[in-house]
Order: structure tokens, then sequence, then C-alpha cells
């Protein structure tokens, strides 16, 4: 098993993608699709835009940044977007997205990570891209899971296992 550094981040930045991928499933299959699409006012973002503007950064930094593929984003569209886009669709989106993008980091090497690229006239390494695009999915995916405590009322349940009467169960007495 390689332990290397540039293994161990590459392996924990995909893993990191894939979990946020299904918190923000979770959420997606528990709001309606007026919910997905509802704002507070003109200022605010949808949950539906949210995950169309995650779409759009992991293909341009890590698809097309990183991956040397053609930069298709379009990224007032995904913050002017007000429905039309069902849960189904963006979960598919999502999901297609980050495998591709997972596809696209996990065979690079150490020097590749050291490589410079330009990425929204950012001058930054590919490992620099890939820390700035699991960081900022990691913000997005904390307000999509806001978002959908403030409109279900429902406790989104992925820290259960640290409660109390959980930790109780398992733990063993020497």
């Amino acid at each position: 098993m390689d332990l290397s550094l540039e293994r161990i981040f590459l392996n924990h930045s995909i893993e990191k993608l894939n979990q946020y991928t299904g918190r923000i499933e979770t959420c997606l299959e528990m709001l309606t699709d007026e919910q997905i699409w509802a704002r507070g006012n003109a200022n605010e973002n949808a949950v539906g835009n949210l995950v169309l503007h995650l779409c759009g950064n992991v293909r341009q930094w890590i698809v097309a940044g990183v991956g040397n593929r053609p930069d298709i984003r379009e990224r007032d569209k995904e913050f002017a977007a007000t429905g039309g886009v069902p849960a189904v669709e963006l979960m598919a989106r999502l999901r297609a997205t980050v495998q591709e993008a997972a596809a696209t980091i996990g065979p690079l090497t150490g020097a590749q990570l050291a490589e410079p690229r330009c990425i929204q006239k950012y001058d930054v390494t590919v490992m620099e891209a890939i820390y700035h695009v699991v960081e900022h999915f990691s913000m997005h995916t904390g307000q999509i899971l806001f978002a959908t405590k403030m409109l279900t009322g429902t406790d989104l349940g992925f820290y259960r296992h640290l409660s109390s009467a959980a930790a109780a169960r398992s733990e063993v007495t020497p």
C-alpha cells in the first residue's frame, strides 16, 4: 500500500468529495423541488444554485484546469437558474462531475501536484487547485446542510454515532 504524502492527499481529497456528495444527495432527497429552488431574497442562492455552482467549480478547476480539458463553464448561469432542474438530475450531474474529477486526480503523481496552472486567472499548483476545490465543496455542502435543516426542521443524522447514547452502547469493558 502506497502511504506517500501525495497518495494520502489525493485519496483523502477524493474521499471527502464523495462524502460531501453523498450528504448533498441526502439533502436533495429530503427536499421538494420548490424547496430546492427557494430563495429568501434575490441575494441568496437556492440549494439548486449551489449544486450547479459546485458542478461548475469542480469541472473548471479539476476537470479542465488540472485535467487540461476544455473549460466550458458558464458561471453566471449557475446563479441565475430559478428552477427547472429536478433533484434527480441535480444528483446525477453532481455525482458524474465528482466521478470525473476523481478519475482526473486519482492517478496524479507527486511531481504533477507541483505543476503550475492558471485557473480562473489564479496562478496555482495542481495541489493548490485540488485543495481549493475540496475546501470550496465543503463550504457549500455546509450551506446546503444548513438550508435543509432550516427548510425541513430535521436532524440530518450525520453525527448520530457521536451522541452520548450511541457512545455508551459502543463502550467495551476491558
